[in-house]
């Protein structure tokens, strides 16, 4: 199979069939045996949407992020060059040892861990929390709990920046990436945060795709 968003809905439609929604990541990683092409959401480059918000910010330098789903590094290395204090982590040990291959040299703490049981010591601790891209590929039924969990990783008067493909709530969702709607992302506000900016468009992909971007808060002093 030389298409690698096939291969990659193949891997992810058998884990799913055995209930298991993220151990996919680590079979895909390995399968391809560096040759970091093969992954369809490698760019090898950080997240444009991603690298715009950063470069607009001007928080102030040693502040913490935690990049969830780092993949191979490249949103966690932007983070760290804007001065963040930066850890980043992904369920696949193949992924992380990426990471640090790649940047042998990084600033970025690279962890293996699970989103769905994740550290306990990363409640309410990160000054900025970056999501890009891993609750589109988890199943509808598995992305509140991801949710919640992704919002506790935010401290007090924290941000939470999240970036997916979207749809409208009527839309046929397709094959995996799955876009999220509007609704969904409401999760994060019920897990106590608050919706400081969205936007809805269409990038400069061919064909474009429809992407929301979306910026939550923590208000200073509340606790998850």
């Amino acid at each position: 199979m030389n298409d690698p968003r096939a291969r990659a809905r193949a891997v992810a439609e058998e884990a799913l069939r055995r209930g298991d929604p993220v151990g996919w990541f680590e079979t895909l990683y390995r399968e391809v045996e560096g040759d970091w092409t093969r992954i369809p959401w490698a760019d090898l480059a950080a997240n444009p949407h991603v690298r715009e918000w950063l470069s607009a910010r001007r928080d102030r330098p040693g502040r913490r992020a935690l990049i969830v789903g780092c993949g191979l590094g490249d949103d966690a290395e932007a983070a760290a060059a804007r001065g963040y204090r930066t850890v980043a982590f992904d369920v696949a040990p193949t992924a992380v040892e990426g990471c640090r291959r790649r940047v042998p040299d990084s600033r970025v703490e690279y962890r293996v861990a699970d989103l769905f049981d994740p550290p306990a010591e990363w409640a309410s601790r990160f000054d900025l929390v970056v999501e890009v891209n891993t609750l589109q590929v988890l199943p509808e039924a598995r992305r509140p709990e991801a949710m919640r969990r992704i919002a506790g990783f935010v401290a007090p008067g924290g941000t939470l920046l999240v970036v997916a493909r979207g749809r409208d709530e009527k839309e046929d969702p397709g094959r995996m990436p799955w876009p999220l709607t509007r609704r969904e992302l409401e999760t994060f506000a019920d897990a106590g945060l608050h919706e400081g900016r969205f936007e809805d468009f269409l990038d400069d992909e061919t064909p474009p795709v429809r992407r929301f971007r979306a910026v939550f808060q923590r208000s200073p002093g509340s606790t998850t």
